[in-house]
This record gives C-alpha cells, sequence and structure tokens, in this order.
C-alpha cells in the first residue's frame, strides 16, 4: 500500500477544496447532479444509497429532498467500524453522529440486494474507477456487501491521474464530476 502518496492526495484535495467559494460548491454540485439525472442507471433506480454530505463534500441535501418521494434514498450511519443504512424520509429525522455528519433515524435497511444504485463520495476518484476516501475504511467494509451499479461523485478538480489501490478496493463502475461522466467501466 503507497499509504504515503494516498496522504499527499487527500492533502492537496484538501488544499484545493479550500480555495472554492460555498457558490462554487453548490453551482459545481447541481452541474454534477444534472449529469447524474439523465443516465438510465439513475431513472431507474427505485432503491438508491446515497450520502448526506458535509460541507467539502459534493452537497447531496437538495438532490435528497427533490427525489426521496420517488426514490427510496438510503443513507449511511456509522455504528462502531461499519456503516449501518437507514431510510431516508425527511430532513427531521436527521441527527448528528459521528465526525459532525447529519444521520437518519429511519427504519434500518439490511437488504443489499435490492439496492438499485448506490452513490459514493470520494475524496479523489481516478479514471478507472478506483476511490480513495478519507482513510477510516468504512466505505470499504461497505463496499463488497452491496452489488448495485456504483457511481462515485466528486468535483473535476478531485480527479487524479492514478490512486493507489489495495485488494480489498471496490471501483466504481462510472464516476461523475460537474464537468460530465468519466469512462464507465
Amino acid at each position: 500500500m503507497d499509504y504515503s502518496r494516498k496522504q499527499q492526495l487527500r492533502k492537496l484535495i484538501t488544499e484545493r477544496k479550500r480555495q472554492l467559494t460555498e457558490n462554487q460548491l453548490i453551482d459545481f454540485s447541481e452541474k454534477l447532479f444534472l449529469h447524474l439525472e439523465s443516465l438510465p442507471a439513475f431513472q431507474k433506480a427505485k432503491t438508491i444509497l446515497l450520502y448526506h454530505s458535509l460541507k467539502d463534500e459534493v452537497r447531496t441535501h437538495l438532490f435528497i429532498e427533490k427525489w426521496k418521494e420517488e426514490k427510496t434514498i438510503l443513507l449511511p450511519v456509522v455504528d462502531g467500524e461499519n456503516l449501518k443504512l437507514r431510510i431516508y424520509k425527511n430532513s427531521s429525522d436527521l441527527r448528528t453522529g459521528a465526525y459532525g455528519i447529519e444521520e437518519p433515524t429511519g427504519t434500518l435497511f439490511t437488504e443489499y440486494d435490492k439496492i438499485d444504485l448506490a452513490i459514493i463520495p470520494g475524496v479523489s476518484f481516478d479514471e478507472q474507477g478506483n476511490r480513495l476516501g478519507r482513510g477510516k475504511g468504512y466505505y470499504d467494509r461497505l463496499l463488497p456487501n452491496i452489488k448495485a451499479y456504483k457511481i462515485g461523485i466528486c468535483f473535476a478538480f478531485q480527479v487524479s491521474e492514478e490512486i493507489p489501490t489495495e485488494p480489498h478496493d471496490t471501483k466504481m463502475n462510472l464516476v461523475i464530476t460537474e464537468n460530465g461522466i468519466l469512462n464507465e467501466k
């Protein structure tokens, strides 16, 4: 494992994020979700794994609200060393959990085979669909259980030429930025 390379990438991306305004992050997020909504995989999906974004991630809050009535939205909840999935109904069901992340208190969801689409955050992705997370391994432990089509989402400046990978890493089927869709796998 190239741990130092991963740490360097995380630091570089964090510095780039700090250079963007709130309005830029919102604008980029809106553009990204227009690309996502155009995909047949999204249009057909009934049950979608998403995430409730932190302030430095692709902003998912409005997107979740927009689609919560038409699709079953699942959000992760940190439970010790693992992520559990809960059904999102509305913002009043959210409570601040680990790492300051707003997490749903709704019904626990364990039927992973019923997930049609997984939309996954990352610190960085490469065009081969490899993902660099924050380094805690939560998604490394969750993703092998999910057989759904996986889409990584990030801002265009977060796309790296190559992400160092390990055998347990799960590749994304495609990656989307505000500039469009990267190579589909």
